[in-house]
Parts: C-alpha cells; structure tokens; sequence
C-alpha cells in the first residue's frame, strides 16, 4: 500500500512537471490521453488535467466491468496525475529550456513519472490503462503500446493545431516511450498476475 502511495506520489509529480515546464511553454504535444488533454488545451483553452479525468472516463468504464483491479488502481493515478497537472500550471510560465532539451528532459520526465506508476500497476489514466489491459491478453510490453497510441495522438494533434511542432513532439514521445519501456522492463513486478 506504502509502495502504491509513494509511486502515485511520485510518478504523478513527474509528469506533472514534465509537462507545465517542458511541454506547455514550447507548444509540445504528447501522445494518448495527455496529448489530448494538451490538444483540448492548446485549441480550447481548456484545462487539460481536467480535460484528461473526462477522456478517461470511457476505459474506466471498462476496467470496471473487465479489470477491476487495474480500475481502483488506476483512479488514484488518473485524479491524483491529472489534478496535479492543473496545480502546476503556474510552471509553464516560467523561462525554459530550448526546445530539444525540452523535448528530451519533458520525456525523460514523463516517462519516468509514468514507468513509475505502471510498475505498480497504477497508471495516469487514458491510455496507460489501455496499454495495462492490452499488455494483459498480449505478450507485448506496455510501453510498446504506449508508443503505438501515443504516435497516433501526436499525428492528430499535429493536423489540428497547425503550429504545434510534430519534430520535437515526436522526439518527446520517443522519449517517454523508450524511458517507460526502459523502467517497465527492468523493474516490472509481474503485472500479468493481477
């Protein structure tokens, strides 16, 4: 329980920062629920840790019929990622990086923030928990699947918001793929057995 607390704690704070001081100031887009959330953002003016909670709320449904387990874990990270990504909003007016070192840092951040909480079989919400329910039936690892989706979002995301730049954004994601696949691998407590 210790160990779930500490890696919501942990992980959420990760990304949180990753993306009000990485992400948000150099128009960044991530990939899966949190590149929508940043969409919803950069399009809408909408808060995207809220814009997350609600996306979410469909595989939620689903983890409560199929995956109970993944469901109860996952909620914590979901609300505590997402209200976390809307209290560090004031970090994404502060001076950053150049863009390259924020893409990397942004992903090494993130990835490690979500690589954190997958080992625990937590996730942020979205498509962590996609990825935890798909790696379930599946042989492949979630951070492969993480990668998957989360090009599909950045290409969205890229046709959308015309400004949003989709070089450094890709770099971003590639990032927190390889970071989470790196984490997940190595220190993965056997999340076929939940």
């Amino acid at each position: 329980m210790i160990q779930k607390i500490l890696s919501i704690m942990i992980g959420s704070t990760c990304v949180a920062v990753g993306i009000n001081y990485f992400l948000i100031p150099n128009h960044l887009l991530d990939g899966g629920i949190i590149g929508l959330g940043l969409i919803a953002k950069y399009s809408l003016g909408l808060k995207p840790g809220l814009t997350i909670i609600v996306l979410s709320l469909p595989l939620y449904m689903i983890a409560w019929f199929r995956y109970r387990t993944y469901f109860y874990n996952g909620l914590h990270g979901l609300l505590f990622s997402s209200l976390l990504i809307d209290y560090f909003h004031p970090l994404s007016h502060m001076d950053t990086t150049p863009i390259l070192i924020s893409s990397l840092a942004g992903g090494l951040l993130i990835g490690t923030g979500i690589g954190i909480m997958l080992i625990a079989n937590i996730s942020t919400g979205g498509t962590d928990l996609l990825a935890l329910m798909l790696s379930k039936v599946t042989s492949l690892n979630v951070g492969i699947y993480i990668l998957l989706i989360d090009s599909m979002v950045i290409t969205f995301g890229w046709i959308v918001i015309q400004e949003a730049t989709i070089t450094y954004s890709a770099i971003m994601v590639l990032m927190v793929g390889l970071t989470t696949y790196f984490i997940t691998s190595c220190f993965q407590t056997d999340t076929k057995s939940s």
